[in-house]
């Protein structure tokens, strides 16, 4: 953990976890998405022997790694469901696995490690244009390009009512759970606690779901989740738990986009989370779909096509998850498969 006596160095600790992330340490196919470390013989052949992805002649590789986020958010279980209609829908399989989401994702677009990812549509514009925070800066992603937009992801910044806390100002002095390092959660959260002039906090860093067991143990004052609610982590909290969800509102609010033009107003509604009984208004990015250039033009508007045409067979985010809107917030290039999808 770190103690921030300041903060106008904010991104720099997102910058270190993605530089290892753009240098293919995110994890590949079979891998969880953590650490990146190889056993003895990764990456080795013996002869005779294929990597995955490599074809015989006459084959067609219908295996595609599909990168998500951590397990308590929103991400990995609708990659799940996107992985179902896919595969119901056309002759591939994705391979969904769990990883720190956003940056790691990107790094992992960037070497190929995964075919299609979910990441914020900040982090998207943040790597393609080579700026933004350290891992990006003059080091532009040029083969990350769109493919939808999804739903907004909502900036939920997450306590419990025994800790007093009831506005950002309060966070001044905790402890604070930023999310994975090198997430699009932690980057979005510097963000904000820097806007706001919320400079002396210990930082920690670790997934939604082990956020929630740090507030149950007392471990953290506050964690930042972001996700479309509702989380399932915080929900799973909130049963057990006095919630109280901190508002980013008025000034703060105000202050958090001037900083940051791709926040867009948000509100939590009224009873989203047991006992958190009336609205709260905080801000949101955009969740989408990325992939890289040099995936086959027919695989992503296969892909694609299964999705959004096969909406109602989805469960997650409905209300906000259709052709119609799969370009708004779209930061990005858009990959020439999807655009071939949507063009028609």
């Amino acid at each position: 953990m770190t103690n921030n006596s300041t903060r106008r160095r904010f991104l720099k600790t997102a910058g270190v976890a993605g530089v290892a992330a753009l240098a293919g340490c995110g994890g590949g196919d079979g891998g969880d998405g953590g650490d990146g470390e190889m056993t003895e013989g990764d990456g080795e052949m013996t002869e005779g022997e294929m990597t995955e992805g490599e074809m015989t002649e006459g084959e067609t590789e219908t295996r595609l790694s599909w990168h998500a986020g951590g397990t308590g958010g929103t991400y990995f279980p609708l990659s799940n469901e996107f992985k179902t209609v896919v595969e119901d829908n056309t002759d591939f399989t994705l391979n969904v696995q769990s990883t720190g989401a956003s940056v790691e994702n990107v790094g992992n677009l960037a070497s190929g490690d995964a075919d299609f990812a979910l990441i914020q549509n900040d982090i998207a514009s943040f790597a393609k244009n080579g700026e933004g925070i350290d891992a990006f800066q003059d080091n532009a992603i040029e083969n990350l390009r769109g493919v939808a937009t999804l739903y907004p992801e909502t900036i939920t910044v997450v306590t419990l009512a025994d800790t007093g806390i009831t506005q950002l100002s309060d966070l001044e002095g905790a402890t604070i759970n930023t999310g994975d390092l090198g997430s699009g959660t932690q980057v979005n959260a510097l963000q904000i606690l820097e806007s706001v002039g919320v400079s002396d906090y210990t930082e920690q860093n670790a997934s939604f779901s082990q956020a929630a067991d740090q507030l149950r143990n007392g471990d953290i004052d506050a964690a930042f989740v972001v996700g479309g609610w509702p989380v399932g982590a915080i929900e799973d909290l909130a049963n057990t738990n006095d919630l109280v969800i901190v508002p980013i509102s008025g000034d703060n609010r105000e202050a958090a986009k001037e900083d940051a033009s791709w926040f867009a107003n948000d509100t939590i509604p009224a009873g989203t989370y047991t006992g958190v009984d009336e609205a709260v208004e905080t801000i949101a990015v955009q969740a989408m779909i990325a992939t890289n250039a040099e995936q086959p033009e027919g695989t992503v508007e296969s892909v694609t096509a299964a999705i959004f045409d096969n909406v109602d067979d989805l469960s997650i985010k409905t209300d906000f998850i259709s052709k119609d809107s799969a370009q708004d917030g779209m930061s990005i290039e858009l990959h020439p498969g999807a655009a071939a999808y949507f063009d028609a």
